[in-house]
């Protein structure tokens, strides 16, 4: 099992999570698996929709980045806690025709409230019905397998988790979510704000498949597993970001602060879960993967934005970035991680964007 995405805090405490199922989890998920099984031939009778697109209503990615509202809290799933500003419609794409929210990248299963089911695609539900979860994590998780797709993974360069992708929604009964392989899928937790509701949550677990379908194993070592977390906090940045560009959709906080609606009910004002510009280095390193993984995503974070004053895009980063982890070993180190990056900008970004990676993590006391 990867090591689920964990509560370190930007003051550096720490929130103790699960390494492995215990008993009672493990027949819970038995329970819920025989539910579904229990349930499928009465979903297998309806008519589906028969096509492949629809629409839904979701969070442009959290409440708290779109408004800027600090004082958003969660009020136990009420709908008045959130301006109906936060929503917006937006297409779904790749269904399977079923009226489900299953689709060619995405799966969605549910442990609590009845599966979203619409004959015509239709999935338009607000924060405290079940439903409005489990669009959220049919939205986000195409959104981010699109997002490799436009980067050219799965077509001028190799596929990444380029499969169908199953999702639990509130299947973990803790404030936590964590991602598996052997099937890939996602369970996401609930407690607080629900995890299903900021896509930097979904789509950060989304990371660690990423790095499971490049570099089976992946993560058996501490700088592996802290490269783990930190690329999964800057991956569900900016797929949100992209995502921002692309329906044009206000940001009004701070972007190197991933997770800030989520993390409302266990962090003051400005709210993150974690943070890309805290100025650690390898010096600071204190073997906890979420506290230590903030060291490679300062660096990541300022590599893209070297990468725009060359004259680049943050898309030509992100495609270097993903492109790299490829040569990364199971229980790679920082300084083998980052000398695979620095080789792969090298190769397709020229000398100066090389530089640049590797000034960068020498900054954060990465050498190679």
């Amino acid at each position: 099992m990867d090591p689920d995405r964990g509560r370190t805090l930007v003051t550096g405490g720490t929130h103790v999570t699960p390494t492995r199922r215990t008993a009672s989890a493990i027949a819970v998920g038995a329970t819920a698996l025989a539910l579904c099984l229990a349930a499928a031939p009465a979903q297998a009778t309806k008519a589906g929709s028969g096509t492949t697109t629809g629409s839904g209503s979701v969070f442009m990615v959290n409440p708290v980045q779109s408004s800027g509202d600090q004082s958003l809290t969660d009020q136990k799933d009420s709908d008045a806690a959130v301006p109906a500003s936060a929503y917006a419609t937006v297409p779904l794409r790749n269904l399977d025709g079923s009226g489900y929210l299953r689709g060619s990248w995405v799966t969605v299963q549910s442990a609590t409230g009845t599966p979203a089911f619409n004959t015509t695609n239709t999935f338009d539900y607000t924060r405290h019905q079940d439903q409005f979860e489990q669009v959220m994590a049919y939205f986000w998780v195409n959104q981010a397998q699109e997002y490799l797709q436009s980067l050219g993974f799965g077509s001028t360069l190799p596929g990444v988790v380029k499969e169908q992708f199953t999702v639990k929604v509130d299947q973990y009964g803790g404030d936590n979510s964590y991602q598996t392989d052997k099937p890939y899928r996602i369970r996401l937790g609930k407690g607080g704000v629900d995890d299903a509701e900021d896509a930097e949550v979904i789509v950060h677990e989304y990371g660690h498949a990423v790095h499971a379908s490049q570099v089976p194993g992946y993560g058996t070592s501490e700088e592996a597993g802290s490269i783990g977390e930190s690329f999964g906090d800057y991956l569900a940045v900016s797929v949100g970001l992209a995502a921002d560009k692309q329906y044009g959709w206000p940001t009004k906080a701070e972007e190197a602060c991933p997770m800030d609606w989520d993390s409302t009910s266990y962090t003051a004002a400005p709210h993150c879960i974690r943070r890309f510009d805290l100025g650690l280095t390898v010096a600071d390193k204190k073997g906890e993967v979420h506290y230590d993984g903030q060291i490679w995503s300062q660096a990541l974070w300022e590599i893209r934005k070297g990468y725009v004053t060359l004259g680049k895009t943050t898309a030509a980063w992100d495609r270097t970035l993903v492109n790299s982890q490829f040569h990364y070993a199971p229980d790679t180190s920082f300084s083998a991680a980052a000398k695979a990056t620095y080789t792969e900008a090298l190769a397709h970004d020229g000398a100066a964007a090389a530089a640049l990676v590797k000034d960068r993590f020498a900054a954060r006391g990465i050498v190679f």
